[in-house]
């Protein structure tokens, strides 16, 4: 069964995953990277992501090795 914690982060991955899509849902990138707001909302969800995913209890990672855990957690040390 998985802790509270886990699951909290789990949560906090789909959520901040999908509101970051809905920041870039039909944006080029040269707009992305020119409209402040955009760029600022998306690295937030992105370190969100990564900080959810240190989170998460071993075994969840064990489960999903085809994840690159390690390089999500280590995207939101920007």
């Amino acid at each position: 069964m998985r802790s509270e914690r886990s699951r909290r982060a789990l949560v906090d991955i789909r959520e901040n995953a999908a509101t970051a899509l809905a920041f870039v849902d039909g944006m080029s990138l040269a707009a992305f990277e020119t409209v402040r707001g955009s760029l600022y909302a998306g690295i937030r969800c992105l370190e969100i992501v990564s900080e959810a995913s240190r989170r998460l209890d071993p075994g969840i990672a064990e489960r999903h090795r085809h994840i690159p855990w390690r390089q999500v957690a280590d995207a939101g040390n920007v």
